[in-house]
């Protein structure tokens, strides 16, 4: 097919060359006739639109593989956008918030970065060292570390007590040392703790004054409420701060084998937390961190999103009373040492369980209400004794002086007696105290086990198989 230049026509076969004529010789010729385009009139023309139609349909593929091309190139631009080749990244240009501390003023909600901001100089670092003989040499290995607070200004700490136990004569450490946010580290003397409570202080000598925080109301504190903690996870993300909300205010947990009343958090709460300040959202001190249930004894499944806190208003005076006199003065004490009762220990009683007296202290409350050794007390007040957790809870509900009503069994007879809590001797007087205990002997249908005596000779402090504990 070719082109006329000049007239725009084409030539096209006869009707006849587009047949196969088996008799068609095709030696001879084929002959046709040339079409022009444009009619010019008359009978037997017929108008033809075969170019337009050419023309069209080059257009079209024009417009199919331009739009090919270019969908082709935006998808390759696409992928090299993915791949990295061409990346545009965005940057803005606002000005960063300064965040000022906000005085704390009871009254005044606070955002999460203003609590941090305002009580961060307020959070310290706690380390704790112990020394150690290894092979034959004296060396220092750090032994614990917790977190802490400061309370005055010149320099008293208060944290948990066993961040700072150790082997002293007192059985606290005697390597503290404290750091606060700036940096600055100094050596910490333990003015005194209470483990019952968990609660210890410490005092620092800064070169000047501090900041303390601000103590608020425990009891004021309601299930869903905000909350923060700021302290010093695992020992080395120091002054991390980490929120949630209060899940209940009055939980009753065992910390090895001493019962505390808690507050239930959901913050984060991990090794190294112990004994930081927990915060409401007017950046008051509502509580101690004190410890995180990290796995279930049961299924040793892992646990997340429980922490516990002490309520300041369970031992706010206690912390006071540490200041002034060095320990808990007013901590009420029975003066029995005693152990979990078992059946064997009187045969055929009547008792089920309760707290075997082991020994009673000359002169105590225990002594003066007519308490001895061999007895088992059922009932103290309006309270079921059944073992010496019972006593230890118990006890955090008086103060020395109270009196109670005191249920007991001897010789399978219930006996009742009224008694007068004393006051805990300090921690340095208690082992001396107890060698005081009177070691009565059992009357005669109760069983004394022989390791008593092995006990008492060599000054363990065991009933059989079961601890004897201070009460």
């Amino acid at each position: 097919m070719s082109f006329n230049n000049d007239y725009d026509s084409f030539y096209r076969p006869t009707r006849n060359q587009d047949r196969q004529d088996p008799f068609h010789d095709d030696s001879q010729p084929l002959t046709g006739q040339v079409i022009d385009s444009q009619p010019q009139g008359g009978p037997g023309k017929r108008k033809s639109r075969r170019g337009v139609k050419v023309l069209a349909f080059a257009l079209c593929g024009v417009l199919v593989f331009g739009g090919v091309f270019g969908l082709g190139y935006a998808a390759q631009d696409l992928i090299r956008s993915v791949r990295g080749g061409e990346t545009n990244i965005y940057v803005s240009n606002r000005e960063p918030v300064e965040v000022n501390p906000v005085a704390v003023d009871g009254k005044t909600l606070m955002s999460y970065t203003e609590l941090y901001a305002s009580n961060v100089n307020s959070c310290v670092s706690i380390n704790v060292s112990e020394t150690t003989n290894i092979f034959g040499q004296q060396a220092q290995v750090m032994a614990s570390s917790g977190s802490g607070f400061i309370i005055t200004t010149d320099g008293y700490i208060v944290t948990n007590y066993h961040v700072i136990a150790g082997s002293g004569t007192s059985g606290v450490s005697t390597d503290v040392k404290v750091t606060l946010y700036d940096g600055t580290t100094y050596d910490a003397e333990v003015i005194g703790g209470d483990e019952d409570f968990d609660i210890a202080v410490l005092k620092i000598n800064a070169d000047e004054e501090l900041t303390p925080v601000v103590i608020g109301s425990s009891d004021e504190l309601q299930v869903g409420d905000d909350i923060a903690v700021i302290g010093n996870p695992l020992g080395e993300l120091t002054f991390s701060m980490s929120e949630g909300i209060v899940s209940t205010t009055d939980r009753l947990i065992n910390v090895d084998g001493t019962p505390f009343n808690m507050i239930q958090i959901t913050a984060a709460v991990n090794s190294g937390n112990s004994g930081g300040p927990l915060f409401n959202m007017y950046g008051e001190v509502v509580g101690i961190v004190s410890a995180k249930l990290s796995s279930s004894s049961s299924s040793e499944a892992s646990v997340e999103g429980l922490g516990f806190a002490i309520p300041m208003d369970d031992v706010q005076s206690m912390i006071t009373d540490i200041i002034t006199n060095g320990y808990v003065t007013n901590k009420p004490y029975l003066g029995i040492y005693g152990s979990d009762f078992k059946q064997s220990y009187i045969p055929n009683s009547v008792v089920t369980e309760g707290v075997y007296v082991y020994s009673v202290e000359e002169g105590g409350a225990a002594d003066q209400a007519g308490i001895r050794a061999g007895d088992v007390i059922t009932k103290i007040g309006d309270e079921d004794i059944a073992t010496m957790d019972d006593i230890t809870t118990l006890r955090k509900s008086y103060v020395s002086g109270d009196t109670v009503t005191v249920e007991f069994y001897r010789s399978n007879e219930k006996m009742t007696t009224e008694l007068t809590f004393g006051s805990m001797p300090e921690q340095d007087e208690t082992t001396e105290t107890s060698s005081n205990a009177q070691q009565q002997t059992p009357s005669q249908d109760q069983y004394y086990d022989p390791y008593d005596f092995f006990n008492d000779f060599f000054g363990g402090r065991y009933f059989g198989s079961s601890y004897q504990t201070a009460a």
